[in-house]
């Protein structure tokens, strides 16, 4: 009887353990409902039919060819987070031209295949991406045969049929998209807060989405024609697969990977472009530098991974109170630096403010520590507002306000840390009291 119950508490625990018990609970609930609805589809889906053996056999060949492409993928790496591949290529003609039932299957296969051959991701992301592919394929498919009235799993187009076949096709592509974006964004806007404008509609995202939805039509309407056109589609595949994870990879080359942040190189490069702007138009521009105070003790009482998550944070509290064409780096170990184009400096005191009031009343999100423990921290802020060309106290290029910043800083920290100093072209200001001397916003 011991051992059952030693047997159960272990069972028990390892439930307990797993990852998506760190989700909240309306997150952890959507995942569920997700996969539950896609299972319940598959399974109405077996009793419309599984097609003829044709069908498998095109099944087969589609299958393979996700399987190479996966393949390609394991040479160049997955990229890590939110990526975009091209397996819609061969998921598109599975959902057009086979019965429903494998355009629910075929994007857990293809989760699987990734899952074992690529790279191990938590298994309850996996299973829940696959599902919303599932039903947003199933979705396209009923789409499509709507549209055309044909039954379930018409592989061949009609003689006189071609222009509303390309169009039927375009708007399941359509509807395959807005399915499965609008049921990865609960989860994304969780997992990603403040990128999913950039991620979803950023001009990049848009344009791969554009490119893979209009290779995936020609290649299904191609294989309606004729299947033997896969032989001459796979080349085209695997070069988009490979400009998809060159500009991925130029994307994070540029990002700091521990608080999703610019990275100093980046940001730098970035702000001298905004600084010369703003003199050559002459309109305001401000810089902040941003210092987590006694941070060591942060990595020394709660370990470095605590403190890890305590930087992205920050991070995200940023976000919070600036806008989107602000620039927001991370420009050392617990060191920051915000650019704020059309900002003069009472305005960027008043920003950098809340930052130090919010991070200074606010314990940080870091998810992992026992109950009744947090992590609190403060910051010391430096603010260089852009002078008149002239101003030898601000200086006009980007190496003259950081140093201008850096001063700033130093003197906020020599102050009692906690704090906010500004230096602009008229005042040198570290108190709400003399903010007044930098005029008006």
């Amino acid at each position: 009887m011991r051992s059952a119950r030693s047997r159960m508490r272990e069972r028990v625990a390892a439930v307990r353990a797993w990852p998506m018990w760190e989700h909240p609970p309306w997150l952890r609930a959507y995942i569920v409902a997700v996969v539950v609805v896609n299972l319940l589809a598959i399974a109405l889906a077996i009793r419309v039919g599984l097609g003829t053996g044709r069908s498998l056999i095109l099944l087969g060949i589609l299958v393979a060819c996700e399987a190479a492409t996966v393949e390609f993928t394991k040479r160049a790496g997955e990229v890590v987070g939110y990526s975009k591949d091209v397996h819609g290529v061969w998921e598109l003609p599975v959902a057009i031209l086979l019965p429903p039932v494998y355009a629910l299957v075929v994007p857990a296969l293809r989760g699987a295949l990734v899952q074992w051959r690529v790279r191990q991701l938590r298994p309850h992301r996996r299973i829940f991406s696959a599902a919303v592919l599932g039903l947003a394929y199933g979705a396209a498919s009923l789409a499509f045969h709507a549209i055309m009235g044909s039954p379930l799993g018409a592989m061949v187009v009609p003689a006189g049929h071609a222009s509303a076949w390309i169009f039927a096709i375009a708007i399941a592509g359509i509807v395959e998209w807005l399915v499965g974006t609008g049921l990865m964004l609960p989860a994304l806007k969780s997992s990603y807060p403040g990128k999913l404008r950039e991620m979803l509609l950023g001009g990049q995202a848009v344009g791969n989405d554009a490119a893979e939805m209009c290779v995936a039509m020609l290649v299904t309407f191609a294989i309606a024609v004729s299947p033997l056109t896969i032989v001459f589609a796979l080349p085209f595949v695997v070069l988009l697969q490979r400009s998809f994870r060159h500009a991925q990879l130029v994307t994070a080359s540029r990002i700091d990977s521990k608080t999703g942040l610019l990275n100093a190189a980046t940001w730098e490069r970035e702000a001298a472009s905004e600084v010369a702007r703003a003199v050559r138009t002459r309109t305001p521009l401000a810089l902040a530098l941003v210092d987590i105070d006694y941070f060591k003790g942060v990595n020394d009482t709660f370990g470095h991974l605590t403190g890890d998550r305590a930087l992205k944070a920050i991070a995200r509290t940023f976000r919070i109170f600036l806008r989107d064409y602000d620039l927001i780096g991370r420009f050392g170990g617990e060191e920051f630096a915000l650019l704020l184009p059309h900002t003069n400096a009472r305005a960027a005191y008043g920003i950098a403010e809340r930052i130090r009031e919010h991070i200074a009343v606010t314990p940080l999100d870091v998810d992992d520590l026992p109950e009744g423990q947090d992590v609190r921290v403060t910051v010391s802020v430096g603010v260089a507002a852009l002078g008149a060309p002239w101003d030898t106290r601000t200086g006009s290029h980007i190496t003259d306000l950081l140093a201008a910043a850096d001063r700033a800083l130093y003197r906020a920290k020599r102050e009692g840390r906690d704090q906010v100093c500004v230096v602009s072209d008229n005042a040198v200001v570290s108190s709400p009291a003399e903010a007044a001397k930098l005029g008006p916003t």
